[in-house]
């Protein structure tokens, strides 16, 4: 006998109106937040800079038709490219999560937010410069450090209790769906069509993890950011034009979201949105690693200095414990070759063994010309990590959000130095006041890597002092930036 299909059209998910009526009627009034959007901004421009000095990563740049330059359309600072938002987004998301060094977000899922400036920058500029030519205004800078604290707590606030990558998906599919809300807002829809577009991110077909993990670990990590930031402005313009949405996608029976993708489990909410998730932002400022491992590296950096005050380098260890939490293990704790950067910055014994060698970490220690010195697969086979239970507590406490790693060494004549312990790394909300003058450096010394010295005093003029950058009109700060 066959069942009778009830056809009616259901209302929108609460995921989805909750997520857009926070986007439409939300009052920024946090100061820290403010102010963490504005270190989060130079911070992810200078991350962005920094990886144009990759030949990996600029071969994917620029328009897909060689040449192509779109009148009065979106820039992509420290290139010449002035292309159509959604491969300007690609471009400036590709740039700025390529070293892994830009902000990151640690929950049940785990992500880097400003990932969602790739959206937010390229289509304001846009917007910005389409107004100026039809003889209105631009848009100044606060409005993109607004976007960013909305599209930072959407995907915050959907990662703090739901974990895609345990059921295979990557997160950058909260970039899509927090860059589509907001992207959607800074074109003006109202809020049926943001609710058409959101309910667009999520149909749409999700990147699996297969890229982040061995044995398939690669490159697409670096662009899978700025391929979803770009999907997103593309789906908030087809929004736009009035496409209909698709109300119950996450919870249509068999074919939502849920049972299709997320085990027919239902997402969970810790807390309403708000700013929260800008105001405890993780920033990665001494280390281009993923950020599980910044403890560690930061121990081993210690270690490495004790070990040369007693006359020793990294060839007399026997043995190093790393004491760690799960999301460590379950993510990069990896044995066996490693076969390019992109696998190189996800192995905690990599990550540790490089400072305990040389005394550093950056970029350049995971090409393959530093990898192929022996002393650091050697040195990675003597490093093992086990997991501390109140580590993994801490981690998820939402009042601590600790990041801890414990580094014991044990050398070849039996001494056992007492462990080094960094359960904050220093771009924790722990450590603001040390942390961000150190961004600082970090911005400028990114700066200098691609822009004249002219250029570069013309850019820190108009970007370091808050109450001037927030009042510069988006399209100017820009063209201050441009190759």
């Amino acid at each position: 006998m066959a069942s009778l299909i009830l056809n009616e059209r259901p209302q929108p998910d609460h995921v989805l109106t909750d997520i857009v009526d926070y986007v439409l009627n939300y009052k920024v009034e946090s100061n820290v937040a403010r102010r963490t959007a504005f270190y989060c901004f130079l911070d992810t421009l200078g991350c962005g800079f920094e990886a144009l000095t990759y030949p990996a990563c600029t071969k994917l740049l620029g328009p897909i038709v060689h040449g192509t330059v779109v009148p009065n359309g979106a820039k992509v600072p420290g290139t010449s490219y002035q292309m159509d938002p959604i491969q300007a987004a690609f471009n400036i998301g590709t740039l700025v999560r390529w070293l892994d060094f830009n902000d990151t977000w640690l929950a049940a899922e785990w992500g880097h937010p400003s990932d969602n400036l790739g959206g937010i920058l390229a289509t304001a500029d846009w917007l910005s410069r389409t107004q100026v030519a039809k003889g209105e205004s631009p848009l100044k800078a606060h409005v993109v450090l607004e976007a960013m604290i909305l599209a930072h707590e959407i995907q915050g606030v959907l990662a703090l209790e739901n974990s895609f990558n345990k059921v295979g998906l990557d997160h950058v599919i909260l970039v899509k769906v927090a860059s589509t809300a907001v992207v959607g807002k800074l074109l003006g829809l109202g809020r049926e069509e943001l609710i058409n577009a959101v309910s667009l991110a999520f149909v749409d077909g999700q990147s699996l993890r297969t890229y982040r993990h061995s044995p398939n670990t690669g490159s697409r990590k670096s662009w899978a950011a700025g391929d979803a930031t770009a999907r997103a402005v593309r789906l908030a313009l087809i929004a736009q034009t009035g496409e209909m949405g698709y109300p119950s996608v996450l919870t249509a029976p068999t074919w939502g979201f849920y049972d299709v993708s997320f085990k027919g489990q239902a997402f969970k909410f810790q807390r309403p949105y708000g700013s929260y998730v800008m105001e405890n932002i993780l920033f990665k400022i001494s280390f281009p690693a993923e950020f599980h491992a910044q403890t560690a590296a930061e121990a081993a950096m210690l270690l490495h200095t004790q070990l040369a005050d007693i006359g020793k380098t990294s060839d007399d260890i026997a043995r190093v414990t790393i004491r760690t939490h799960e999301a460590a293990i379950r993510i990069i704790d990896k044995r066996g070759p490693l076969h390019n950067p992109a696998d190189r910055d996800h192995c905690i014994q990599y990550m540790a063994a490089i400072p305990l060698i040389f005394g550093r970490l950056t970029a350049e220690d995971y090409e393959d010309h530093i990898a192929s010195d022996g002393r650091i697969d050697s040195l990675r086979d003597k490093i093992f990590c086990v997991e501390d239970e109140q580590f993994t507590k801490d981690y998820h406490d939402p009042q601590k959000r600790a990041i801890a790693n414990g580094l014991t060494v044990e050398l070849n004549d039996g001494v056992v130095l007492s462990e080094v312990l960094v359960a904050y790394p220093i771009g924790h909300p722990r450590r603001r006041e040390e942390g961000i003058p150190k961004l600082l450096e970090k911005y400028k010394r990114n700066l200098a890597r691609v822009f004249s010295e002219n250029q570069q005093k013309q850019i820190i003029e108009a970007t370091l002092d808050y109450d001037t950058f927030v009042q510069t009109d988006i399209h100017q700060l820009v063209d201050l930036m441009m190759k």
